[in-house]
């Protein structure tokens, strides 16, 4: 029995088959985005987007389960819509984009919650600091169209930017912080599946 089941695996390999066939897919940028936001002077928010970043999946189970994700951002791609302000994100007071220009991501594990949803872990890099992460995500989907076929998720998730070493911060005159420590990040992908 067991060396017929060797001699079936070989078959399948010759003919270009395999039991654990790997899906990769690839980013469609015109239909993604990375933004954050984050209190500004206690009473609002204030957003932002990168503007550079890729990532690929890749899985062998349908339902994603055992999917490997990687992302990077570009720091230097940073955008809030304020010259001024990007230019002091950069700065060596948060990201310091000239000695640390990447954000990286790297999956540990998806673990699908039901319903269309998962917990994503993994490593999060910002400047020097490589820290355990998790992220809500919301499966929209797979569909097939004329180029193939596409999926989509949204990942959310909220970090205090201290643990990273984005550690600028001044008090309001009613104590509480110009730019809050907690910054909630929102990833929404559109993905091509690579023939």
């Amino acid at each position: 029995m067991q060396k017929w089941n060797v001699l079936m695996v070989a078959a399948a390999m010759t003919l270009g088959f395999s039991a654990s066939a790997q899906t990769k897919w690839k980013l469609d940028k015109g239909h993604s985005s990375v933004r954050f936001s984050v209190n500004h002077m206690v009473v609002s928010e204030a957003e932002g987007t990168f503007k550079m970043w890729d990532g690929t999946v890749e899985h062998s189970k349908d339902d994603f389960s055992d999917a490997k994700i990687a992302f990077t951002v570009d720091v230097n791609s940073i955008n809030t819509d304020n010259e001024r302000r990007d230019g002091h994100l950069k700065s060596d007071d948060f990201f310091n984009a000239e000695k640390y220009p990447t954000i990286k991501f790297e999956s540990t594990s998806m673990k699908p919650l039901g319903n269309n949803k998962y917990s994503l872990s993994g490593n999060l890099t910002i400047r020097d600091v490589t820290k355990p992460v998790t992220f809500e995500v919301s499966h929209g989907g797979v569909i097939a169209g004329g180029r193939g076929r596409k999926a989509g998720f949204k990942a959310t998730t909220t970090i205090n930017r201290f643990d990273y070493n984005l550690k600028w911060d001044r008090a309001t005159e009613t104590g509480g912080l110009v730019v809050g420590k907690d910054v909630e990040v929102t990833v929404k992908v559109e993905l091509d599946e690579v023939k």
